[in-house]
Formats: structure tokens, C-alpha cells, sequence
């Protein structure tokens, strides 16, 4: 016989309390992420409006412990190798001359002596990530030259000699690359890294050279900027962004996302002030927007043959705000199309992911290697967009490496985990045995068919 206390109406009662007590924080919950439903789209849009600028002061600011100090120019001197974390992406084609730049201790006078030798390109980014200067062989020729780079607030005469760059932000990253084929090729790149100079407008007219520096890397490396912008709490996101924007001032054109902004109560030098419910709405908001590029990026989209091009604005993105910040999430500091462009491949002719569990075949017919004025590779990532460790340390192939032609003048490139045997090896482009990677085609100063459509990369044939 049950007792009182554990009757069934009294087991039904405890049920009922048990869930009100449960399902109503979850109601209100609901509820109130309901009636904030407004400040979680616009958080969503403020977040990828803001990405860009607040990953670049992490860049900027894991630059300083890993690379060099600011307003120095970084020579870097070799290629990066798999364990390299700093930049998704990293290019094995190039050596780079690279510095952060703070454009209030300016104006500065870059100088870049005459090179008939090697291509070179010296894109300028402001702190929003647009390309707004690309001095080098495509822009401005062979004979070198000699610029003022100042901020948006500098109001001053510009000496004779001087060409003046005009940065539309206190925060700049200059990113220059110079061709380097190969590691014999190193101490020629050399020379010419060390003819390019960074000084202050004081310190040039007073013929003073480059400062010296004893800095040292941080003995205990930072996380990958991208692995910080995805620890960053929301409202911390939110506080640099609107301290950033103080001295890295949006443009005009993005006086209606301002306006957007204001209303989550951020603006220039206004940090938010969020109760509860908001600061879960436009958390919810940026989640939405982290999960959404996340899988779009999945989605393949406009490939030809599995390729997919970037679009043409890069680097000079407008108020194409989704491009801006997907491109500073997969591969920050990305050139202008007309110096370099980048097709890039995840899966194969028939659609699949590439995977290192199987063999694949890039042929190029006689007559349709990529269509370049200065040179092109393809280089392997891992699914971390990093470069991919490998038994012979090669990275990349190119038309600058002793590739083996077919005997009537086609070439194939094979991408696969096992070595191939005999003098193939020469066009093997290693990847990881089970793994899955992607693939990245660079163009340098690309022709007219690159550019337009009217050329385009084969099909990755998977051959087993």
C-alpha cells in the first residue's frame, strides 16, 4: 500500500514543480532572447563588421612578441616551415620585409632601391584591412622610389623626392614579399631586403639610418591570432573594437553600420554597457555569425572545375563586409588581384574532399600553365590552413622548381602522402596520409586571362 508521501498524486505534484522549476528559467529565457531578437541580429552584424579591425590588432599586438618591435621593418629571412602559426596561409614563394606601423609617431619615409632582379610588392594595409598603397615592380616599375607615409591627420608639406602615401588609419601593416626562388636564391633576396628602409621624415632628413633594435622574441610563444579572436569574450571583443576605432576611424561609407552600432550602445571610444539579457543576445548574435561563415566555408561555391577564385575585391573591400572579415579569418593580409591572385581547391574534379588517403594528378595541358607575368606555385595546406609536415620539407611547386615535363610539353603535378617513384619526384607535392588538405594556386602579376575567367585551373584528378 503506498504511503502519503508517495502517492501517485503526490509523485505528480513533485513532477509539475520539478518541471516549472526547470522549464521556466528556460521560458524566460527563450522569451527574453525572443524580445531581443533585434539586438541579436545587429550583434551578429557588428561582429563581422568589427572582425577585421580587432584581429588586426591581435596580429598586430603577437607581432611584437614574435616577429619585432613596432615601426622597425622584420626581414625575414628564410621560408616558414610547418610549425610556423603566426599567419594562416603563409606563402613559401617569397621572402618578407613586414612591419606594424603607428602612424602618430610619423610621418615615415619608406625607400625601395632600383631591382630589375626579382618581383617584389609592398602592399601598405590600413587597420581595417584595405590595401591602400602597393609601391613594387607591377605598380610602380623597376627603379625604386622613395615615399612619405603618413596618417589621416597629417597636415604637413611633402619634401621634394618624396611621394606621399596617405593611410586612412593610425594603425598600418605593411606586408611586402619579394620573390625568392628557392633557398640558393636567399642570399641575392637578402641584398635586396636590406635596401629597402623604414625611418622617421626626422630621421631620414637628418640622414640618420634605421634604428637598431636588442629585442628578443617572448620566450613562451602567444596562441595564433585566430585562436585568440575565438577565446575573446564577447563584450571584451566589443571594448576593443570601440577603442580601436578612436584611431583607426571607419570610413564614410560605413555611416550606416555605424548607426547599427550605436544602437548595441558601441561607438568610437564608447565601450558598451550591457545588462544580462543583451550581453546574451549579442553573444548569441556573434555565435550565429562564427557558425554561419564556418559553414558557408564548407559549402562549395562558383568552383569551376573545383576551383573556387577569390572575389575581385579583394583587398579593397568597400562596405563588402562578410568578404572582408571571412577573408581576415582564413588569410589575413591578402594582396590586390592585380598582384597576385589565389584559386584554391578542397575538393576534386568530382566533387569529393581531398583527402591524403588518396593520389591525385593536376595536369596541365601544353599551353595552359597558369598565365603569369612574374611566376606561380601551388602550395598544400592541412585542414588548419597551415602548411603540412612532410618528409623533404617541400611545401610548394612552381614554374622557379626543376619540374619534369611530359614529352609533349604538358606537366603534371602529383599530390599524394607516398614519394613516386624515379624523376617524378621532382613534381611531388606532398600532403599527409589520411588527412584532408586543400589546395592553393598563386598567381604573381597576373595576365589579363587570369584574371577575367577566361583561364582557369584543371580538375584535381584523383588517380586512386
Amino acid at each position: 500500500m503506498n504511503s502519503p508521501a508517495s502517492s501517485p498524486a503526490r509523485r505528480l505534484a513533485r513532477l509539475k514543480r520539478a518541471i516549472v522549476a526547470i522549464a521556466l528559467p528556460l521560458v524566460l529565457l527563450v522569451g527574453g532572447l525572443y524580445a531581443k531578437s533585434e539586438q541579436i541580429v545587429l550583434g551578429a552584424e557588428a561582429y563581422i563588421f568589427g572582425y577585421p579591425l580587432v584581429i588586426m590588432d591581435v596580429t598586430r599586438a603577437n607581432a611584437a612578441l614574435t616577429v619585432g618591435p613596432q615601426n622597425q621593418l622584420r626581414r625575414v629571412r628564410q621560408f616558414p616551415g610547418a610549425d610556423f602559426r603566426e599567419v594562416v596561409r603563409p606563402n613559401v614563394d617569397t621572402l618578407y620585409t613586414t612591419a606594424f606601423i603607428d602612424m602618430s609617431q610619423g610621418p615615415w619615409v619608406f625607400e625601395m632601391a632600383a631591382n630589375d632582379q626579382r618581383y617584389e610588392l609592398m602592399p601598405f594595409m590600413d587597420a581595417w584591412t584595405n590595401v591602400f598603397a602597393v609601391p613594387g615592380t607591377r605598380s610602380t616599375g623597376q627603379a625604386g622610389g622613395q615615399y612619405l607615409l603618413a596618417g589621416p591627420k597629417w597636415q604637413g608639406t611633402v619634401p621634394a623626392g618624396l611621394t606621399l602615401l596617405r593611410s586612412p588609419t593610425q594603425m598600418v601593416w605593411l606586408i611586402g614579399r619579394t620573390q625568392t626562388n628557392g633557398v640558393v636564391d636567399y642570399p641575392q633576396v637578402h641584398r635586396l631586403q636590406d635596401a629597402l628602409k623604414l625611418r622617421t621624415l626626422l630621421a631620414w632628413q637628418a640622414g640618420q639610418d634605421e634604428p637598431s633594435s636588442t629585442w628578443q622574441a617572448a620566450a613562451v610563444r602567444p596562441n595564433p591570432p585566430t585562436v585568440q579572436m575565438a577565446a575573446m569574450g564577447t563584450e571584451a571583443f566589443f571594448t576593443r573594437l570601440a577603442q580601436l576605432m578612436v584611431a583607426n576611424p571607419p570610413s564614410a561609407a560605413d555611416a550606416p553600420m555605424m548607426s547599427k552600432l550605436a544602437r548595441l550602445g558601441v561607438a568610437p571610444g564608447q565601450v558598451p554597457q550591457w545588462g544580462l539579457p543583451d550581453r546574451w543576445a549579442v553573444t548569441l548574435g556573434r555565435w550565429i555569425a562564427d557558425w554561419t561563415v564556418a559553414k558557408e566555408l564548407k559549402k562549395p561555391r562558383d568552383l569551376v572545375r573545383g576551383w573556387s577564385t577569390p572575389p575581385a575585391i579583394l583587398g579593397q573591400y568597400g562596405t563588402a563586409y562578410n568578404i572582408r572579415a571571412v577573408v581576415a579569418m582564413v588569410g589575413i593580409g591578402a594582396n590586390l588581384p592585380a598582384d597576385a591572385t589565389y584559386p584554391n581547391a578542397r575538393v576534386d574534379g568530382g566533387g569529393q574532399a581531398l583527402n591524403g588517403q588518396h593520389r591525385y594528378r593536376l595536369h596541365f595541358k601544353v599551353g595552359e600553365l597558369p598565365p603569369v607575368h612574374a611566376f606561380w606555385s601551388v602550395t598544400a595546406y592541412g585542414a588548419d590552413d597551415f602548411l603540412i609536415d612532410n618528409p623533404v620539407n617541400r611545401y610548394a611547386l612552381g614554374d622557379r622548381d626543376p619540374l619534369v615535363y611530359n614529352p609533349d610539353g604538358s606537366l603534371d603535378l602529383l599530390v599524394q602522402a607516398q614519394a613516386p617513384e624515379g624523376k617524378l619526384q621532382s613534381n611531388w607535392l606532398p600532403v599527409k596520409a589520411g588527412e584532408p588538405f586543400l589546395l592553393n594556386a598563386r598567381l604573381y602579376w597576373p595576365k589579363a586571362a587570369g584574371m577575367d575567367g577566361s583561364w582557369g585551373m584543371p580538375a584535381v584528378e584523383r588517380v586512386e
